[in-house]
């Protein structure tokens, strides 16, 4: 090879990684104060707008930070289910065991449907058009028909889920987190198929899914992405990420997976292939930004943050300052 092509593609390679190095950056910061600590950031891809759960309401924000309106009524807000398809949200009230049932366009609660004890995460199959909750203490998931605004049944799981997500194809699957396991739902049956652990991952808790190559991204508590063949159903691989993860997120068109962590981290993971896998960023965030939601239409990231006082005595978290809730919007930076 001449030395011309070698410089220009010596100058193409490091192009390329100065790209991958660094890729994502905090575009944005929305205050939108209010009390209360919160859980998962649910997008809503097709209204351009997420939710935030906040204690005792859930909060309806556009893209671009502003407050649309509030489901009020929820005593222990954790997850929010849009179904588009017919106008209605799922939002889980933990504390009494009840999923709230709200319209999407006025944010009025629509009725209140019995869930089960510490009822938290929630979701959305269209495959079965069911809503599935995932109730920790009660070690189960709740069934219903968004249609018909109604139990279907509760599926006993083995042990404490944490967050689920749909693949699509009718099966629907949660991480356990005491167990250390996925679990596997048949939604139209409504009953557990199977399941595999996620060891030498500890307490998985966030998850998202690589439905083209048959890949769950279980974010560990114990500092890993365990990274499963869900056809297969067995565990690939692990990957290093930051503590106290809650969320996870994964980007079909760039390949990259997403980590929210408690310690003021974002962890982001490169699919080189659906076996290899490459930590490429760890972008600093505010300590206790530890849920986020992935809208795959803009490929922007929404991570719930805030400001906090100190922990008082006898007391294992630290207060929210008050006016200090905001939204991060992580963008990937623009191609050179």
């Amino acid at each position: 090879m001449s030395r011309i092509p070698l410089i220009v593609a010596l100058a193409a390679t490091l192009c390329v990684l100065a790209q991958s190095s660094s890729p994502y950056r905090i575009a944005h910061t929305y205050t939108l104060g209010g009390e209360g600590r919160w859980d998962y950031v649910v997008p809503d891809p097709p209204n351009h707008r997420f939710f935030v759960a906040r204690e005792n309401r859930v909060m309806a924000v556009s893209e671009d930070g502003k407050l649309l309106g509030e489901v009020s009524g929820i005593n222990g807000a954790h997850g929010t289910a849009p179904v588009d398809s017919i106008g209605r949200g799922f939002a889980t009230s933990g504390n009494d065991g009840s999923i709230v049932m709200f319209d999407l366009k006025t944010y009025k609660t629509l009725g209140r449907i019995p869930a089960a004890e510490d009822a938290d995460a929630i979701i959305y199959d269209p495959a079965s058009n069911r809503v599935f909750s995932f109730n920790g203490d009660a070690h189960s998931s709740t069934v219903v028909d968004p249609d018909a605004g109604k139990l279907i049944t509760n599926i006993p799981l083995g042990g404490k889920p944490e967050y689920g997500a749909s693949a699509g194809d009718g099966k629907v699957y949660a991480n356990l987190v005491d167990n250390g396991e996925v679990v596997e739902i048949d939604a139209r049956n409504a009953k557990v198929v199977r399941r595999w652990p996620t060891a030498p991952c500890k307490q998985p808790v966030s998850m998202a899914l690589d439905t083209m190559h048959r890949r769950l991204f279980s974010g560990c508590r114990s500092g890993v992405m365990a990274i499963s063949d869900y056809a297969a159903g067995k565990l690939v691989t692990t990957v290093p990420i930051g503590k106290g993860v809650d969320g996870a997120g994964y980007d079909p068109k760039f390949a990259d997976v997403f980590a929210s962590n408690a310690d003021g981290t974002l962890t982001v993971i490169h699919q080189d292939s659906p076996n290899d896998y490459r930590v490429i960023q760890t972008l600093t965030t505010p300590e206790g930004s530890r849920n986020m939601g992935l809208d795959q239409t803009t490929h922007c990231l929404f991570v719930a943050s805030a400001r906090f006082g100190p922990t008082p005595p006898g007391s294992r978290r630290p207060p929210v300052l008050p006016g200090s809730f905001a939204v991060l919007v992580i963008e990937r930076e623009p191609a050179h």
